[in-house]
């Protein structure tokens, strides 16, 4: 994630930096590392850890010290679980509030959560604070049951389904966050119509790229791919639209012509994570246990030292050999560190089903352009001012997502 385009970790690594060489304007609050669930893909290892109202300080401190002074900043709460903490989340939420450098006509809060807790005093908060929440929901019973359930092993469906009900009544905008597997691939169209069944338009969609996809799912991508382009049409059609992440940002990027610089991975530039021990990662999803070093780059203390992740960086290029010539460049996702490194072990090498993916999404999205282009005319013209990455017929309808 670098305002050069493909070229991210490798350029930076020319530059030994002990500081920070740009100014991030994301961060992920790691506040705790304890969950309620034990989802068999999550990435970060759990374990007792809490932030100190000490170093949620300091990290405070540090954000704004470091963020650009004008610019648009998004703090995100995550974890394990952050609602486990939730007078922690709130106590740190008043201290970005109180603190001489905050804006809030700049700096955006968001939650990241399981959904298995919820409650009046928690949506108060949220509204009273303006918080974004994201829900993590792979999907109806038989695809959230099979990942993602409790340290007991209990099933987590029914809570899920109950709290994401009670969410969309009590604030203005819930979003939510499916991850598919291997062993779930098949059943995405039954998840993004389940999730559409609860009311819910704004749907992440989320390989996990840790896992063993083999060279039959990577076959089955276009089906599967083709399914959710047809629901987005006849929704569009119905008057009814969703946004949905894999077609939505690909039909901007189509749009526009590939993606734009600071659309690219900006891993330890423009996106710091903070684990409760004030550790520094290029992105929150890889912080790992939050206490090795796989993927450290700093602490709030020493800042930001990238070449750190030299080791996470395959020699000899910034990209695939074969991705050079290839005519989906411009439009693939071969720049997004995290998911490479989950694939491969390095942030500058493409893993073969990241590549099958970013080809069946370039072609049934431009599937979904020509068609509702040929019934609707030109829809997506807004995307060419390079946001936001909703679909045109809800910014028509003024919604604001």
């Amino acid at each position: 994630m670098s305002a050069t385009p493909a070229r991210a970790a490798h350029v930076i690594l020319k530059i030994p930096l002990n500081n920070l060489g740009s100014r991030p304007r994301t961060y992920t609050l790691s506040i705790t590392n304890r969950c309620n669930l034990a989802c068999t893909y999550c990435y970060v290892v759990k374990s007792p850890t809490t932030m100190t109202l000490t170093m949620a300080r300091r990290a405070v401190d540090f954000i704004f010290q470091h963020a650009p002074p004008k610019s648009h900043l998004d703090i995100g709460f995550f974890g394990g679980e952050p609602l486990l903490e939730f007078p922690l989340l709130q106590s740190i939420t008043d201290m970005i509030e109180n603190h001489p450098a905050y804006d809030p006509g700049r700096v955006i809060l968001s939650l990241t959560t399981n959904g298995t807790i919820f409650s009046d005093e928690i949506a108060a908060f949220l509204n009273a604070h303006a918080i974004r929440v994201c829900v993590s929901c792979d999907g109806p019973a038989h695809v959230q049951n099979l990942f993602r359930r409790t340290s007991a092993g209990k099933d987590t469906s029914a809570v899920v389904e109950r709290n994401l009900l009670a969410m969309q009544q009590a604030l203005p905008a819930v979003l939510v966050n499916a991850v598919y597997h291997p062993q779930t691939l098949r059943f995405l169209p039954d998840t993004l119509d389940y999730l559409s069944g609860l009311g819910l338009r704004q749907i992440y969609l989320n390989p996990d790229f840790s896992a063993r996809w083999s060279r039959q799912e990577a076959q089955e991508l276009p089906a599967v791919y083709r399914a959710l382009g047809e629901r987005y049409i006849a929704w569009y059609l119905e008057d009814d639209p969703h946004f949905i992440s894999l077609l939505d940002t690909k039909i901007a990027v189509l749009v526009r012509g590939g993606y734009r610089p600071l659309e690219r991975c900006q891993m330890g530039t423009g996106e710091l994570a903070i684990t409760p021990d004030g550790g520094l990662y290029p992105c929150g999803r890889l912080i790992g246990s939050g206490t090795g070093k796989e993927f450290r780059i700093g602490t709030i203390e020493s800042g930001v030292d990238m070449t750190q992740l030299a080791p996470r960086c395959a020699p000899g290029g910034e990209q695939n050999p074969e991705c050079a010539d290839c005519s989906l460049k411009d439009c693939c996702m071969t720049w997004c560190g995290c998911s490479n490194a989950f694939m491969t072990g390095y942030v500058n090498r493409v893993g073969p089903f990241l590549c099958a993916s970013e080809r069946a999404l370039i072609q049934i999205s431009m599937e979904v352009i020509t068609e509702l282009e040929r019934q609707l005319g030109p829809l997506f013209l807004h995307h060419l001012s390079g946001e936001p990455q909703w679909n045109s017929r809800e910014e028509r309808k003024g919604k604001t997502l």
